[in-house]
C-alpha cells in the first residue's frame, strides 16, 4: 500500500468507527432510521475530522499515540457539540460509554494493525 494513501485509509477507519458507535448506541435503545443515525453520528464525525486536522494525528496515523489523541478529541469535542445541538448536558453514563466505546473501536483496530505489522516484520527478519 502506498504511504500517501495510508492517512486517508486511517481516517476512513476512524469515521467508520464513529458510525458503528452511533449505530450500536441507537440499536441498543431500539432506535433506527438513517436520519437518526446521521443526527447521532454528526457531532462525533465533525469532532473526528477536527482531530484529523491536527498534525499529531496525521504524523503517524496508525500509532496508538495518534489513536489516543483522536479518541480524546472525538469524545470530548463530540460530546460538547452534541450538548450544544441538543441543549442538554449528557448524563455521566453516556459520557463514560462514549469514551469507552470510541476507545475500543478506534484503538482496537490500531492495536490489531500494530500486532499484524510486528508479526509480518518478524517473519521478514527471519528469512
Amino acid at each position: 500500500m502506498s504511504r500517501s494513501r495510508l492517512p486517508l485509509l486511517v481516517l476512513v477507519a476512524d469515521l467508520v468507527a464513529v458510525i458503528v458507535f452511533a449505530a450500536i448506541g441507537r440499536a441498543s435503545h431500539g432506535e433506527d432510521g438513517l436520519a437518526g443515525l446521521v443526527a447521532t453520528a454528526a457531532p462525533f464525525l465533525a469532532a473526528a475530522l477536527a482531530a484529523w486536522a491536527t498534525p499529531w494525528a496525521r504524523a503517524e496515523p496508525v500509532s496508538l499515540r495518534a489513536g489516543f489523541l483522536t479518541v480524546g478529541v472525538t469524545a470530548v469535542l463530540g460530546l460538547l457539540l452534541r450538548w450544544g445541538f441538543t441543549g442538554h448536558a449528557p448524563p455521566w453514563t453516556f459520557v463514560l460509554v462514549t469514551i469507552g466505546s470510541l476507545a475500543v473501536l478506534m484503538l482496537g483496530w490500531r492495536a490489531v494493525a500494530a500486532l499484524t505489522r510486528s508479526r509480518v516484520a518478524g517473519r521478514s527478519a527471519r528469512r
